[in-house]
């Protein structure tokens, strides 16, 4: 099978069309309903086929309750309907289905690829989730330049050049690329900022870079630079640092001591590295590692990230929806979400033998392209590196387990302490921000009993062009009446955990006043609402918290509810800022002939080579405007027309 056609592929082919296999049965009735879901389903199964493939559970409005895939879709779908064999779990998804989408496809393992990327785009109820899906940070060794350039990257690997990771953090990538500058001298800096030298920057000072901007060395010994990085980055560290030691001997030999020295400094930095890995990984081929640790319905894994002999660092995943789902099951659904954007190593190690460990690795080497084995050692240093994560498993679920008792107490005390109906799954908060009234923004931010929920944010930028510049309040009314109105659109039943349990609003009586009178003209008025503004000269500590029915409270300054709540409103806080600070870096480089119709990018560039700048074009007769190369006279009537309207 060609890449092409792999279900992962976003040009897919066409026996991935769910259009083309697509078998739905509509059910009545609002509530969940046993018999009227097991009907539904059965009316499916009249028109299965026993080929592979997979199928999406869904409720009433079409939502979807669950991704699953089959070798044999007619047999998979058919335990469905045998009632006295299902859990409860099941029963409960059952009862509430009221139509299928099924989508056949070639193989078993292309329809794991397929269940996997349908997860990760629906995130049905039932599905165990990985709720951290960010992508991971790289290094990347850029080429198509005479002096390659080391840089971080995340997201999908388009730039042409050297791609080494994954690894856990952005901080442990940072930490690896300053190392890598001291060893290897090799330049960071962008393009542009590189061909507009004069003179060598801070980081050639402070023996960071090479300088290959100013001619401080010449290509072939950059070359050799990048070389050295390249064989470091794969594994060849030993090499490296035998060459850096005779070249330290050479030069002291020579009594060029001050050479020596760069030598020694740089020799350093690599002991730096390598006293860094966590975990010997020596002999080891590129690898993942994974174990697994459970405590009643909380499940974290461990992940090891092994490339070229180095740990290049591990994170702890807690994966979502695991309440009575077999860890076979969780490990499984875990793995191929992980890997869904992420291409795997050729080696993936886990701490148990998993039923569908061979199906595994024919989906992840068919999504790579190359051979992957996914194994549970049994002896030996891979045994060890096993144990090792197995521990940071049980460690990091403790930690989880003794953070969210906490959290747990705190929440019930915030809700005594406010006087709430019950424990908020939902909190969101809201701030504004702009400068002098420019660039207005709002920002919504979202947390739970887990914390922040980072997927759920949302900026506001004002369009209203009859709001003051910098009046808070009326930025405040257009940001909450659209944000509830598109939620009664959306979810009007609100049972699909959009809607937020309690509402935080930065500011004090004003801002409460200006929210509920925009609740109240959208017919919104039973969502609770608290104020949190600033105390006495704008002391942290002092905060006064403004209640639904008027009243204020002061919690002791000491308090961990105080603690959590400043918490959640300098997150909206920082959120809204750094949304306004995007928009406003946009307008700095916005060009009035950008609001012009049919002037793109090419067209724009050759009017300001022409006039010099926008407002030469602007003020520009429509004879000038032809004369101008790669303008018609349409587009020139057009400029001229948009400009003198």
């Amino acid at each position: 099978m060609s890449k092409a056609d792999r279900p992962d592929q976003p040009n897919a082919a066409s026996r991935f069309n769910e259009d083309k296999a697509t078998y739905a049965v509509r059910g009545e009735g609002d509530t969940p309903d046993l018999e009227a879901g097991m009907a539904a389903i059965r009316e499916v199964l009249k028109t299965l086929p026993t080929r592979p493939g997979v199928y999406r559970m869904q409720d009433k409005r079409g939502d979807v309750l669950y991704v699953g895939k089959a070798r044999s879709l007619k047999s998979r779908v058919g335990a469905y309907v045998q009632m006295n064999r299902l859990p409860h779990r099941l029963m409960r998804m059952v009862a509430q289905t009221r139509s299928m989408t099924i989508v056949t496809t070639g193989s078993e393992a292309e329809a794991l690829l397929l269940e996997a990327q349908l997860i990760k785009k629906f995130r049905p109820a039932y599905n165990v989730l990985l709720r951290d899906d960010k992508s991971f940070p790289f290094i990347l060794l850029r080429e198509g330049h005479d002096f390659p350039r080391i840089t971080k990257h995340r997201g999908a690997q388009r730039v042409k050049g050297q791609y080494y990771g994954p690894f856990a953090s952005a901080g442990s990538v940072n930490r690896t690329i300053n190392a890598l500058q001291k060893l290897f001298l090799l330049r960071s800096c962008t393009d542009s900022f590189f061909n507009n030298r004069s003179r060598p920057c801070l980081l050639y000072q402070i023996k960071r870079c090479s300088a290959p901007c100013v001619e401080r060395i010449d290509k072939q010994a950059y070359a050799e630079l990048v070389d050295d990085a390249r064989d470091f980055l794969s594994g060849k560290s030993t090499e490296v640092q035998q060459k850096l030691g005779e070249a330290m001997e050479k030069a002291s030999e020579a009594l060029d001591f001050e050479m020596a020295a760069v030598y020694r400094d740089r020799l350093k930095a690599l002991t730096f590295i390598q006293g860094n890995q966590a975990i010997n990984a020596a002999g080891l081929p590129d690898a993942d590692i994974f174990a697994l640790a459970a405590q009643g319905s909380t499940v974290c894994i461990q992940a090891f990230f092994i490339r070229g002999g180095q740990n290049w660092g591990h994170r702890s995943f807690f994966p979502a929806h695991t309440s009575n789902v077999e860890i076979d099951e969780v490990f499984s659904s875990f793995l191929m979400q992980f890997y869904d954007q992420m291409p795997p190593p050729k080696l993936v190690l886990l701490d148990r033998e998993l039923p569908d460990a061979d199906l595994l690795a024919e989906a992840l080497g068919t999504k790579a392209d190359y051979r992957v084995s996914v194994s549970k050692p049994q002896r030996g240093d891979r045994r060890k590196l096993l144990t090792q994560a197995s521990r940071n498993a049980e460690e990091a679920l403790q930690r989880r387990l003794a953070e969210t008792s906490t959290q747990a107490k705190i929440m019930r005390e915030m809700v005594e302490l406010l006087e709430l109906e019950a424990v908020p799954d939902r909190i969101e908060i809201y701030d504004n921000s702009h400068i002098q009234g420019t660039n207005m923004v709002g920002g919504m931010v979202v947390a739970g009993p887990e914390g922040f929920r980072k997927n759920a944010y949302r900026k506001f930028n004002i369009k209203n062009p009859d709001i003051a510049p910098g009046d808070d309040f009326a930025m405040m009314r257009e940001v909450l009446e659209r944000r509830f109105s598109r939620a009664q659109k959306e979810d009007p039943d609100r049972d699909k955990g959009e809607w937020p349990d309690l509402v935080l609003i930065d500011g004090g009586k004003g801002q409460m006043s200006a929210a509920r009178d925009a609740l109240a003209e959208i017919g919104v008025e039973d969502v609770v609402m608290i104020g949190v503004s600033k105390g006495p000269d704008r002391n942290a500590g002092r905060e006064t918290f403004h209640l639904p029915d008027g009243r204020m409270v002061n919690l002791p300054p000491n308090s961990p509810v105080l603690f959590y709540l400043q918490r959640l409103r300098d997150e909206a806080h920082r959120f809204a800022i750094g949304a306004h600070r995007t928009r406003r870096a946009k307008a700095v480089g916005h060009s009035s002939l950008d609001d012009v119709p049919g002037i793109g990018p090419a067209r724009k560039k050759a009017l300001l080579l022409h006039f010099g700048t926008a407002r030469a074009v602007k003020n520009a007769s429509l004879d000038d405007l032809q004369a101008a190369p790669g303008v018609s006279a349409t587009v020139a009537q057009k400029i001229y027309d948009f400009f003198h309207a």
